[in-house]
């Protein structure tokens, strides 16, 4: 052999080992997350977290643990992140439990995959953390084990974060750390447009408005949901207070602007209720400026309509969520069904937008608030802005606390 040739295989070897090396080093994250599909915020939770691993750390190898990806919504997530591995089969889990150095919970409503985090504690004694939760101000001898063995943990709301720390949880890292949703950049700008131009809904002159019983009748979109006779009566006995207000500023908004108004779901079952409880109830002259989707969508046409939209108000939480997060403004109602996630509203610095229907707060203020929306978009837009460059900051550090853990 030449020592020209000797010396390129030499070369060759070596960045060989180094690769391998690299790949080696590579830190391997394991995320818990997509709980469901029938809810485009449930959806949006993953997007939002994959988003900011990619951008804040690129170097890390992360892999899907998903409870649903169906209707859709791998499609979705495997167009936006082409590079990600799902992990679906028991055997993709034992790898996963063998290979990955971290599990990380992603957002959502409590610790919903409490059960997993225990098997990987158990079973593999490596670290895990938690990425904005709400959690439930009880908590169970079992859970305030778990949750103090946490690296970190992140709390979509101030109330919850308060919450535990009282029942006495010891985590060494709790802290205020927004909704991974509020980083979702999906979209689908085809499908969005192709809808306005059907319905004459021109950019910037129409806002959204989201119904929502107090109970989500999942009884009515999932097949192995017995019906629940206490959450219907309830749900029959609050949906005309809970949207009366909407109907008030939609009302307001068209006889007082040029605007016109997308009545619009979140999840499956917010079709029927919007149609009942909102366009149906609208006067005659209203109705003709008001546009009521019959149909579902998912998380990525609906971004695309949000943000050609001049805002959006109603009683959901992710939508406004997605809103803020690309600059859109967004009013939230809340009721105590709905657990205390309303409150990041306070959190982030946007309480002037944030109403209760358990206190007539949405009766007395939502259609002014609305209507400034409308009249003043500058400073509307102004307020978005900030609140979303303190939710950056704040994903910046709960990212960058997991990177420490490597």
């Amino acid at each position: 052999m030449h020592r020209r040739d000797f010396l390129l295989t030499a070369a060759t070897a070596a960045l060989i080992a180094k690769i391998s090396f690299a790949q080696q080093q590579r830190p391997r994250i394991v995320l818990r997350s997509s709980w469901q599909t029938v809810n485009i915020g449930d959806i949006g939770h993953t997007p939002g977290v994959l988003r900011l691993l990619e951008e804040q750390f690129p170097e890390a190898e992360v892999r899907l643990w998903p409870s649903s990806i169906a209707d859709g919504v791998e499609e979705l997530l495997k167009k936006r992140f082409p590079k990600l591995t799902f992990v679906k089969s028991a055997q993709d889990i034992a790898r996963c439990f063998e290979e990955c150095d971290f599990l990380l919970h992603g957002s959502g409503p409590a610790l919903v995959a409490q059960k997993d985090i225990a098997r990987w504690h158990k079973e593999t004694k490596k670290p895990f953390g938690v990425f904005g939760i709400t959690h439930s101000p009880i908590v169970s001898d079992q859970a305030k084990e778990l949750l103090s063995a946490a690296k970190f943990l992140f709390f979509r709301d101030t109330v919850s974060m308060a919450a535990v720390k009282q029942a006495g949880v010891t985590a060494p890292i709790m802290e205020f750390g927004p909704d991974g949703a509020f980083a979702v950049d999906l979209r689908n700008d085809a499908a969005a447009e192709k809808f306005l131009k059907e319905h004459d809904l021109e950019p910037g002159k129409f806002m959204c408005c989201i119904p929502r019983l107090r109970w989500t009748p999942y009884w009515l979109i999932k097949k192995d949901r017995a019906f629940d006779e206490k959450k219907h009566a309830r749900n029959e006995e609050m949906k005309e207070h809970d949207h009366e207000p909407l109907r008030e500023a939609i009302i307001a908004l068209v006889r007082e602007t040029d605007m016109k108004v997308l009545i619009c779901p979140e999840d499956m079952s917010q079709m029927a209720v919007g149609k009942e409880m909102i366009f149906d109830k609208l006067p005659a002259q209203v109705k003709q400026r008001v546009v009521w989707r019959k149909n579902y969508w998912l998380t990525d046409e609906a971004l695309s309509t949000y943000v050609r939209s001049g805002g959006l108000f109603g009683n959901e939480m992710h939508s406004p969520i997605m809103c803020i997060g690309n600059g859109v403004p967004a009013i939230v109602c809340r009721f105590e069904e709905q657990t205390s996630k309303g409150f990041m509203w306070r959190d982030i610095g946007l309480g002037e937008w944030l109403f209760s229907h358990d206190h007539d707060e949405a009766h007395k203020g939502l259609t002014a608030a609305v209507l400034e929306i409308a009249k003043n978009p500058a400073a509307a837009k102004a307020k978005v802005e900030k609140a979303s460059e303190l939710v950056k900051e704040k994903q910046r550090m709960m990212v960058e606390t997991l990177r420490k853990q490597f």
